[in-house]
């Protein structure tokens, strides 16, 4: 996976810059990113504080998780019921 190169609290911290009035080409410029990735993150984040960008983190985690649980639950389910089926227990 990918290393971040800015820390949350960089990315917060460059977002309140141009929220502040500095202008999205200097900011890009200064710290050395694309204006694709400015919007991109002032898509993302904006408004956010850095506690809630913590928990929506945290949240993305526990929804990946969660997501990953379901479909283990699914294919088990899905070899179950092949297993019955193959054994006269299927549907009739």
């Amino acid at each position: 996976m990918k290393r971040a190169r800015f820390s949350e609290e960089q990315i917060i911290g460059i977002l309140k810059e141009a929220e502040s009035g500095v202008k999205a080409a200097e900011l890009c410029r200064r710290h050395g990113i694309s204006d694709a990735t400015f919007y991109v993150w002032r898509s993302k984040y904006g408004g956010l504080e850095v506690s809630e960008m913590r928990r929506l983190r945290q949240l993305e985690e526990e929804n990946r998780r969660l997501k990953s649980i379901v479909a283990d639950q699914a294919l088990d389910l899905r070899v179950l019921k092949d297993i019955l089926a193959k054994n006269g227990y299927g549907p009739r």
